[in-house]
Protein backbone atom coordinates (compact mmCIF):
# COMPACT_ATOMS: atom_id res chain seq x y z
CA UNK A 1 0.00 0.00 0.00
CA UNK A 2 1.49 3.40 -0.98
CA UNK A 3 2.20 5.82 1.80
CA UNK A 4 0.51 9.21 1.99
CA UNK A 5 2.49 12.01 0.36
CA UNK A 6 4.15 14.45 2.68
CA UNK A 7 2.29 17.73 2.64
CA UNK A 8 4.24 20.76 3.84
CA UNK A 9 2.53 22.73 6.61
CA UNK A 10 0.58 25.74 5.47
CA UNK A 11 1.62 29.14 6.66
CA UNK A 12 -1.37 31.20 7.77
CA UNK A 13 -2.15 34.29 5.75
CA UNK A 14 -1.63 37.58 7.54
CA UNK A 15 -4.81 39.23 8.76
CA UNK A 16 -5.87 42.08 6.49
CA UNK A 17 -5.47 45.56 7.87
CA UNK A 18 -8.66 47.42 8.74
CA UNK A 19 -9.98 49.49 5.87
CA UNK A 20 -10.20 53.26 6.15
CA UNK A 21 -13.57 54.47 7.45
CA UNK A 22 -14.24 56.41 4.23
CA UNK A 23 -14.03 53.23 2.17
CA UNK A 24 -16.43 51.44 4.47
CA UNK A 25 -18.87 54.36 4.40
CA UNK A 26 -18.76 54.49 0.60
CA UNK A 27 -19.32 50.74 0.30
CA UNK A 28 -22.18 50.95 2.80
CA UNK A 29 -23.81 53.77 0.87
CA UNK A 30 -23.50 51.84 -2.38
CA UNK A 31 -25.21 48.86 -0.75
CA UNK A 32 -27.89 51.01 0.86
CA UNK A 33 -29.02 52.81 -2.30
CA UNK A 34 -31.03 49.86 -3.72
CA UNK A 35 -32.55 49.14 -0.32
CA UNK A 36 -33.74 52.69 0.15
CA UNK A 37 -34.94 53.02 -3.45
CA UNK A 38 -37.11 49.94 -3.14
CA UNK A 39 -38.27 50.63 0.40
CA UNK A 40 -39.93 53.89 -0.66
CA UNK A 41 -42.90 52.14 -2.26
CA UNK A 42 -45.16 55.23 -2.49
CA UNK A 43 -42.66 56.83 -4.89
CA UNK A 44 -43.16 54.12 -7.51
CA UNK A 45 -46.59 52.71 -6.68
CA UNK A 46 -48.29 53.95 -9.83
CA UNK A 47 -49.43 52.70 -13.21
CA UNK A 48 -47.89 55.29 -15.53
CA UNK A 49 -45.55 55.58 -17.33
CA UNK A 50 -45.93 52.16 -18.90
CA UNK A 51 -43.13 50.37 -20.69
CA UNK A 52 -44.19 47.78 -23.30
CA UNK A 53 -47.54 47.48 -21.55
CA UNK A 54 -46.05 46.92 -18.10
CA UNK A 55 -47.07 49.36 -15.35
CA UNK A 56 -44.34 51.50 -13.82
CA UNK A 57 -44.62 49.57 -10.54
CA UNK A 58 -43.38 46.35 -12.16
CA UNK A 59 -40.73 47.56 -14.57
CA UNK A 60 -39.22 49.88 -11.95
CA UNK A 61 -38.66 46.94 -9.60
CA UNK A 62 -37.31 44.79 -12.44
CA UNK A 63 -34.89 47.56 -13.39
CA UNK A 64 -33.56 47.51 -9.83
CA UNK A 65 -32.58 43.84 -10.23
CA UNK A 66 -29.84 45.02 -12.58
CA UNK A 67 -29.11 48.27 -10.75
CA UNK A 68 -28.71 46.45 -7.42
CA UNK A 69 -26.16 44.11 -9.01
CA UNK A 70 -24.25 47.11 -10.35
CA UNK A 71 -24.24 48.82 -6.94
CA UNK A 72 -23.11 45.59 -5.24
CA UNK A 73 -20.30 45.16 -7.79
CA UNK A 74 -19.25 48.78 -7.27
CA UNK A 75 -19.07 48.24 -3.50
CA UNK A 76 -16.95 45.13 -4.09
CA UNK A 77 -14.58 47.06 -6.37
CA UNK A 78 -14.21 49.87 -3.83
CA UNK A 79 -13.29 47.41 -1.06
CA UNK A 80 -11.03 45.30 -3.30
CA UNK A 81 -9.07 48.36 -4.46
CA UNK A 82 -8.70 49.60 -0.89
CA UNK A 83 -7.40 46.19 0.22
CA UNK A 84 -4.91 46.05 -2.65
CA UNK A 85 -3.69 49.53 -1.81
CA UNK A 86 -3.30 48.74 1.92
CA UNK A 87 -1.14 45.66 1.25
CA UNK A 88 1.57 47.58 -0.60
Amino acid sequence: MPSDPVVPPRTPLPAPRPLPPGVMVLAGLLLAVPLVALALVPTYSKKNPQLWGFPFFYWYQFLWVFLASAFTWAAYVVIARARRGSNR
